[in-house]
């Protein structure tokens, strides 16, 4: 994708034309090539996913993020990929992405330049007021994954997004693991902001995002399962957040709680 300003990685099925795509924005303070092995795994699924490596720093801007997803988007839509054998279809895109980078993939929801079929926002977390704007905006199929104890923190928000997207979206709660668990491998950073992978949070990760985008931009009914609330995925819990008591804590008082 350099060659539109956009530094990143593209994954591609070996071949195929008029494949669903997928554009993935990053966590706050980490890169795309953190995500590699689920990357990979939605293309072995016949799956193009793409994910701009920009924003990487401590003052990243969740709407540059935005942008930057929404061009890639385009980018894997509108060009032939591989050695020219290999197409988007146009009407079969879907946004996503971890922490700071699920919150970007949100607001480029709002006036993006091509449908979006679906959102994935992977243990979302809070970002610039704009996100609410957007979430609350957006009424396509949206899944929202959170982990316990989690689910509306200082540093992480998933029960407020769903909220947010209105009956469109989907929250499961993981029975196990952390938000930071889905990051692959380890950097100088990970000491400092405890973002260490966890292997059985990533195999969960990359099957429900599978079969979310295959249910959302394939219409194949044997992993709508995947897409429908009322369904039961294992001991991946589907939490309504009509039944969750708020802690009437504002947001400083629930840092110093934590």
């Amino acid at each position: 994708m350099a060659f539109v300003g956009v530094p990143g990685s593209v994954y591609t099925p070996s071949q195929g034309r008029n494949l669903p795509g997928f554009a993935f924005g990053h966590g706050w303070m980490t890169s795309a090539g953190r995500y590699e092995r689920l990357l990979r795994h939605l293309a072995s699924w016949g799956i193009v996913a793409a994910a701009p490596n920009t924003e990487r720093g401590p003052l990243a801007s969740d709407s540059t993020l935005a942008a930057d997803l929404d061009t890639t988007l385009s980018v894997i839509s509108q060009t032939r990929l591989g050695t020219g054998d290999i197409t988007v279809h146009p009407e079969r895109l879907a946004l996503g992405g971890h922490g700071f980078g699920a919150a970007a993939a949100v607001l480029a929801t709002r006036g993006a330049s091509v449908p979006v079929q679906s959102i994935a926002a992977l243990f979302p977390a809070p970002a610039s007021p704009n996100i609410e704007v957007a979430a609350s905006a957006t009424d396509i199929p949206a899944l929202v994954l959170g982990a316990p104890g989690e689910l509306d923190t200082v540093s992480w928000n998933p029960l407020p997004m769903r909220t947010w997207l209105g009956d469109t979206a989907t929250l499961r709660v993981l029975p196990k693991g952390n938000s930071r668990g889905i990051v692959e491998g380890r950097s100088a950073a990970d000491w400092v902001l405890d973002t260490g992978g966890d292997k059985k949070v990533q195999t969960a990760v990359r099957a429900l995002l599978t079969g979310y985008l295959l249910a959302t931009l394939t219409g194949d009914k044997q992993y709508q399962v995947f897409a429908d609330p009322d369904e039961a995925l294992g001991d991946i819990a589907t939490l309504d957040p009509t039944t969750v008591e708020s802690d009437g804590l504002d947001a400083f008082s629930r840092l110093l709680k934590h």
